[in-house]
């Protein structure tokens, strides 16, 4: 099994791809990605990031040496960049699918869920934990101006997440 370097984000500016495209390029990962609304404040936090971002979704936008294309909840069948990940026969994998492998196996995991708030609750569940010196990785769903991103992913046992439901999914 090869070892896999170049992903590939499409729908990478939603608050969450973003967030773990940051998290994984602060890994030493090489990331890319392509999104149709390519806006700040996600647009400058990604390009700060040093992450190349494509507007609009196009085949081409996957470069030939990319490992696996992230595909985000809302892309479906039919898009491009999808379309050409299955044509190409290149591994894919859901956010959820990334952060499991990548971030959360083997850590205290404390998922905030519900049907508002969940933004809210878990920054401030975050920075409670982190002004405990308990020094959680997170993910949340926006990018609070009290902890400086919408991810960060650490060594310590426990992740912070906000919880979501992806039932428009591509998988």
């Amino acid at each position: 099994m090869s070892v896999k370097t170049h992903f590939h984000f499409t729908g990478i500016c939603g608050t969450a791809m973003g967030a773990v495209a940051a998290a994984m390029k602060q890994r030493g990962f090489t990331v890319t990605g392509s999104d149709a609304n390519v806006y700040p404040p996600m647009s400058d936090f990604l390009r700060g990031q040093g992450i190349t971002i494509t507007e609009g979704y196009h085949e081409s936008n996957i470069p030939a040496d990319t490992d696996v294309v992230i595909i985000g909840n809302a892309i479906s069948r039919g898009n491009p960049e999808a379309e050409a990940a299955l044509d190409r026969k290149l591994l894919y994998h859901s956010l959820p699918e990334v952060m499991k492998e990548f971030f959360l196996r083997g850590k205290r995991n404390f998922v905030v869920s519900g049907t508002h708030g969940k933004t809210t609750t878990s920054s401030m569940l975050a920075w409670i934990f982190k002004h405990a010196g308990r020094d959680p990785g997170y993910m949340i769903g926006g990018l609070p101006k009290n902890l400086g991103a919408g991810a960060h992913f650490t060594h310590s046992e426990m992740n912070v997440l906000e919880g979501d439901e992806y039932d428009t999914a591509f998988f």
